[in-house]
């Protein structure tokens, strides 16, 4: 039966937005510090970075790390007491991630506002864990001495560097998927403001 039902939870739909602040200001402010040293052939345009300038990225990248790093907290911890990862997020299967695939690319894949498809939850499970990762490396190159288990665990402090890239890039391609899905499927944005949108069944 179709209706008007709760989507998005408001701690999810908080979390959700702090997470895009904070995202969106660690990507441009570290660009911002990439370019003072880079460490491949090339350079982010001046226009993409935030900070204006190598202490001001730095100071936007490490206050946009504390808020991700209290926000992602929140969201894992809210996540797994009340059941929003169990009920969205699970079960993950591999049969169905190759079968939503499929019909993605075949652009054959139905959506249904409140639930995720095998892909979309894979997607979510693997930028949490990118989440973890930039943050864990992003300590390893900040404190190298003081945190050497940790900057050793990443393989010492030139390949932490390339495993940050690594991440912020993984990162970085996820929001564009996203933003890309989003504009595909523009009434998916509605419920994440104010919470509720039309769906079919009760999605908790």
């Amino acid at each position: 039966m179709s209706g008007r039902l709760a989507l998005h939870p408001m701690a999810v739909r908080i979390a959700h937005w702090l997470n895009a602040f904070a995202i969106g200001c660690m990507l441009t402010s570290g660009w911002g510090i990439y370019n003072a040293s880079p460490i491949f052939g090339f350079r982010f345009p001046a226009w993409m970075t935030l900070g204006g300038w190598l202490g001001g990225s730095i100071a936007w990248h490490f206050a946009a790390m504390w808020l991700l790093v209290v926000n992602g907290l929140f969201y894992l911890g809210y996540g797994a007491a009340s059941g929003h990862f169990r009920r969205r997020l699970l079960p993950l299967r591999a049969r169905d991630v190759v079968a939503d695939a499929a019909s993605a690319l075949r652009f054959r894949l139905p959506h249904h506002p409140g639930a995720y498809n095998a892909v979309q939850k894979l997607l979510y499970w693997g930028v949490m864990l990118l989440g973890v990762v930039v943050v864990l490396s992003g300590l390893a190159i900040w404190k190298p001495v003081q945190l050497e288990p940790l900057c050793n665990f990443f393989g010492g402090f030139d390949f932490a560097h390339k495993v940050h890239f690594a991440a912020m890039a993984g990162i970085a391609a996820f929001v564009v998927v996203h933003l890309a899905l989003v504009a595909i499927v523009p009434k998916t944005l509605l419920p994440m403001l104010v919470g509720r949108g039309h769906t079919e069944g009760n999605v908790q």
